[in-house]
């Protein structure tokens, strides 16, 4: 059989669950028997069937026979109880016969006894087909169940000579229509959004997510000195979109207004008489549960992050325009790079033309820096 088909139509039916399962894996699956496909499934929701358990769920539905049939998984069966029973099992007891996985599960819960399990099962093992795709895929899921900080995504737009705003302070729209509606995919896929209170003031933004089927991402404002305005669209919806907003004021009668309002309230020490970016990060993905944050947040927000090497991916946005000047604001403010080689590396990179703004994905390489 083609493993490599039968996998990617796995990865491809994983992707279905984006937005839905964090802190969960996505994970598709795929049964098929003499060459033909009988069952396929994916995790659909978090706390909700695994993909193994799907697709044995859509075989029977068909009236399909699973004994003695293959089935492809993009991520090692799990083979402990957690919101759910061990995948593994279900496939031993539904009589499959040969088990082939994208990649291992690297969850210290996991980390090779589901392919274990099945091997004492009697069960043909096939491991690492489309491998580099299916490790792609749960980037984040790896990154957070091994770190328990959030896996961090920078994004902007900007201009051909590397401008985010004008003189004045404009900067809608630096790119197309079409650059625009990509990053709502963006924000569907990742758990939480990211900005600065200067973003809040200047834009008044929603920081939801507007396209078929959304979810609105879980909103983070940095705002050191309580300066959001309540009557802002964020303070707004905050009763129907979750929202944090990180602080150092002690201003007891502000915050119990944001709180009747619905935002919560972290509170973190200073530093430089901001919110301590690196204390705030260990908060959200320890005791929030935010395993993936997307950063949509300025320069000052940007170098922060950037400081305590926390941005594990960026995507920039480069539209076919020129500002010019001394006082347009650059994406990145607040580091000073004194000799190229020490500079933060960009690497294994993706460039892509969005009706003529490039668009560019890579991640971050911080051993010079």
């Amino acid at each position: 059989m083609n493993h490599q088909k039968y996998m990617q139509i796995a990865i491809d039916e994983s992707k279905k669950g984006i937005g839905f399962v964090a802190p969960n894996p996505l994970v598709g699956a795929v049964i098929v028997k003499d060459d033909n496909i009988i069952g396929v499934g994916y995790h659909q929701r978090y706390g909700e069937n695994h993909a193994e358990v799907n697709a044995i769920l859509d075989a029977k539905k068909h009236n399909k026979d699973i004994k003695n049939s293959t089935i492809y998984v993009t991520l090692e069966p799990c083979s402990h109880y957690g919101k759910t029973p061990p995948c593994a099992d279900a496939i031993i007891k539904e009589g499959i016969k040969k088990v082939v996985i994208g990649c291992t599960d690297t969850n210290s819960l996991v980390a090779g006894r589901g392919i274990e399990k099945l091997k004492e099962a009697g069960i043909e093992v096939v491991e690492n087909i489309l491998e580099d795709e299916c490790n792609k895929l749960n980037e984040v899921f790896f990154h957070y169940i091994n770190s328990k900080k959030p896996f961090i995504v920078m994004k902007y737009a900007m201009t051909m000579d590397g401008k985010i705003a004008t003189s004045s302070g404009k900067s809608k729209w630096i790119s197309n229509s079409k650059s625009r509606e990509s990053v709502h995919y963006f924000r569907k896929q990742y758990s939480a959004i990211m900005v600065g209170i200067n973003t809040v003031i200047n834009d008044n933004p929603m920081l939801d997510c507007r396209i078929e089927n959304p979810r609105n991402p879980i909103r983070i404002i940095l705002d050191s000195s309580l300066k959001i305005d309540l009557s802002s669209n964020i303070c707004k919806t905050a009763k129907d979109i979750k929202t944090y907003i990180a602080t150092i004021s002690d201003d007891e009668k502000k915050i119990k207004s944001l709180e009747n309002l619905g935002i919560a309230i972290i509170k973190t020490s200073a530093l430089n008489n901001r919110v301590n970016i690196k204390e705030l990060i260990n908060i959200l993905g320890r005791d929030k549960n935010i395993d993936s944050i997307l950063v949509e947040g300025g320069a000052s927000v940007n170098a922060s992050l950037l400081k305590e090497k926390l941005v594990n991916k960026i995507l920039i946005y480069i539209a076919p325009k020129i500002f010019g000047g001394f006082s347009s604001k650059a994406p990145i403010s607040d580091i000073d790079i004194d000799d190229p080689n020490n500079a933060i590396l960009l690497v294994d990179g993706v460039i892509k033309n969005i009706d003529n703004d490039l668009f560019l994905e890579y991640y971050l390489d911080y051993k010079n820096y």
